[in-house]
């Protein structure tokens, strides 16, 4: 904290004053609340991964795990493997372009070179990587009891703000350095490297143009287009959809012409047909290897670590590289996540802190409900509409209690082969072929919205709301140290934890979860008048915050980008303030202060706590990336924003009216 600073005029620096003279360490682009709790989870993880492998008796999923982060840690044996298995992958292809020169032939083996062989090749290989489309088996938006094929724009190399940035945006010239450093890395003459990855950066920089910009993205009815694949075929036949899903489909799944398919971004594919057959076969290939290594250089020798950690730091602005121990913690915590969860809870989670979060949980939706129903901007059928929305929103707390049965880890698991006696590179390409079939293959199975695998992730410091199950998630990583111990101040739970709870289900109200019903359908539920009212308020949060600009950096903030999570935490730091308040009208027991801060009362303690939630400190570069990029706002502004908007503030910190944190103008929606 910064007593001596104005909780009226900068509650943010009154709050985070004193966490924002923290160094930030060399390997890392930001110190934050989250990030130092991730850091906690991820010492945790190493604890547990870095036992003996494996443990006696222990189920092999989790012998799994220890061996894959042994494999990860191997250094030596990952100079021993050396690229020769990623280079017979590509020697399928002929080679790749820039690394074989000018001798590289389109038509080797009499077969002309084309892109759609060589995505296939590469897909048969293992790699997953969106090329030219994402392609995706997800709830049927319109239909959640159901799964659909979804056919999306590929994520690009880099954000398509800095790919189409002009003058050309200092990232976008890291990227480019970069593309041209591995072939070069690879054998690749340097004079051939600079010429054929500059044709591959302004290919890139095409599709990127051909894409939607992630604020368009956020009109999810623009992203609901559903076709046969007959219809999709006449549409838009620069890809042979039914060819294509089917390849990627595991072998005994098939679908027909009839079946439909969700195409998000309609324009994408009609300017890919216009796109690819003007572009060099030797850029496409190029192109398409160029994506597939860019994926692979993280499991690769350490030359290809230690290059893109370099291009990495022009996001970031690290100055080194971050420990290997835990690049490997966070591999394999995301490729077994359902292991590491498994492991983390049963070593680390207690029963009684799963019961306080979910009494906190459950007061906090109480409270939404009372807003909901006293909202006097609301017609009496949208208001029904929302609170059986509210009423139908489910909780997971911590983790499913199957997570604990190793039998059911196992029969999850048992199909999964990753080859720990090859290169790290194939054992992970192994398995993310396995997560990606599993995923494929439940598409024409009914969906159970409380399937506990979609829940099992535990070991993660995160929160989420999910549209299409109306369900918040707190995984159990998330349920410690800064953010919720059971047995502290509750007024620091309710601060912390409580604000996240609320944040997550005012999502459900926000200007994209309020386009989804209770169950999850996406359906136009609002009255046309409470609509264009709901709209306004948003509208006065997009306004405030796209007005506030980083004096840091000298960046304004994207106010539409943003205004998903700004809505969120303004309905949050609310939603948490009144269960608090409710909560202590409710009982007798009082709450104590904190050493050092006798002179604040319990409720000025909630104000704290929901502050310091937010706390953080940014190299330039990390706070331009996420100012430019990120669908959240900086942690300043976090605070300033929400807590600036609501009345019970102003008053517990007797701020006068048209001070900084208590202006004349304020924004309300829930």
């Amino acid at each position: 904290m910064d007593l001596s600073a104005n909780p009226c005029d900068d509650f943010y620096q009154f709050s985070c004053g004193g966490f924002r003279r923290r160094l930030i360490p060399e390997d890392t682009g930001q110190v934050s609340t989250l990030g130092l709790i991730d850091n906690d989870l991820e010492d945790r993880l190493k604890t547990l991964v870095a036992e003996p492998t494996p443990l006696h008796g222990e189920p092999k999923h989790f012998a799994n795990v220890r061996n894959l982060f042994k494999s990860c840690m191997d250094k030596d044996k990952s100079e021993r493997d050396g690229t020769a298995w990623l280079e017979g992958v590509l020697e399928g292809l002929g080679g790749w372009p820039v690394v074989v020169g000018h001798s590289w032939d389109e038509s080797k083996e009499g077969s002309e070179f084309s892109w759609l062989r060589a995505i296939y090749h590469l897909q048969e290989s293992g790699f997953a990587a969106p090329y030219f489309t994402e392609m995706n088996v997800i709830n049927d938006f319109k239909n959640t009891t159901t799964r659909i094929v979804n056919m999306d724009q590929p994520p690009l190399g880099i954000t398509q703000k800095y790919l189409l940035a002009e003058p050309r945006h200092r990232v976008a010239e890291a990227y480019l350095e970069f593309m041209t450093d591995v072939p070069v890395l690879m054998g690749a003459d340097r004079a051939t490297a600079q010429t054929d990855m500059l044709d591959v950066f302004q290919f890139e920089t095409e599709l990127a143009k051909a894409s939607l910009t992630v604020e368009e993205r956020r009109e999810v009815n623009r992203l609901y287009n559903p076709y046969t694949v007959r219809e999709a075929q006449e549409k838009f036949p620069v890809i042979p959809w039914k060819e294509y899903i089917n390849h990627n489909l595991p072998k005994n799944l098939t679908i027909d012409d009839n079946q439909v398919i969700v195409i998000n971004d309609e324009n994408y594919f009609l300017k890919l047909a216009n796109i690819l057959p003007n572009i060099p076969k030797r850029v496409l290939s190029n192109y398409l290897i160029w994506r597939t290594v860019k994926y692979s250089t993280l499991y690769m020798p350490q030359r290809f670590r230690d290059r893109f950690d370099q291009f990495f730091a022009a996001i970031t602005g690290n100055t080194e590289s971050e420990p290997r121990w835990k690049n490997c913690i966070n591999t394999v915590a995301s490729g077994l996540s359902v292991a590491v969860g498994s492991m983390y809870a049963k070593r680390y989670f207690k029963a009684e802190d799963k019961q306080v979060a979910m009494e906190i949980t459950n007061n906090i939706r109480t409270e939404m409900y009372k807003t909901l129903e006293t909202v006097d901007w609301m017609d009496g059928t949208t208001r029904q509409s929302a609170l059986d929305k509210m009423k139908a929103m489910v909780a997971h707390i911590a983790y499913p209690d199957e997570l604990l049965e190793d039998k059911r880890l196992a029969e999850y698991y048992g199909g999964m082969e990753i080859n720990l006696d090859g290169p790290f590179l194939q054992a992970i390409i192994n398995l993310t072929h396995f997560e990606t079939q599993f995923e494929y293959g439940r598409l024409k199975e009914p969906v159970n919205k409380t399937e506990w695998l979609n829940h099992a992730s535990a070991a993660v410091v995160n929160a989420y709301y999910n549209s299409v199950e109306n369900s918040i998630e707190f995984p159990a990583g998330i349920l410690q140290g800064a953010f919720f111990t059971s047995t502290r101040p509750r007024y620091m739970n309710y601060g912390t934890f409580g604000f996240v709870v609320a944040h997550e289900i005012t999502h459900g109200f926000d200007d994209k979860g309020r386009l989804f019903d209770k169950d999850g359908n996406l359906k136009d539920w609002w009255d046309p008048d409470t609509k264009k009212r709901y709209l306004e308020k948003a509208l006065c949060i997009v306004y405030q915050y796209g007005n506030y600009t980083d004096s840091q950096v000298n960046l304004k903030l994207n106010g539409v980008n943003t205004q998903g999570e700004n809505i969120a935490d303004n309905g949050g730091v609310k939603q948490a303030y009144r269960a608090y308040r409710q909560w202590l009208k409710s009982t007798d027991q009082g709450e104590p202060s904190l050493p050092g801060l006798d002179q604040f009362s319990p409720i000025q303690l909630f104000w704290i706590s929901a502050a310091n939630s937010w706390c953080s400190v940014y190299r330039d570069e990390e706070l331009a990336n996420r100012i430019l990029t990120d669908v959240h706002s900086p942690g300043e502004f976090r605070v300033t924003g929400s807590i600036s908007n609501m009345p019970e503030f102003s008053k517990d910190f007797n701020c006068p009216l048209g001070s900084r944190m208590n202006p004349v103008k304020k924004c309300n929606v829930w």
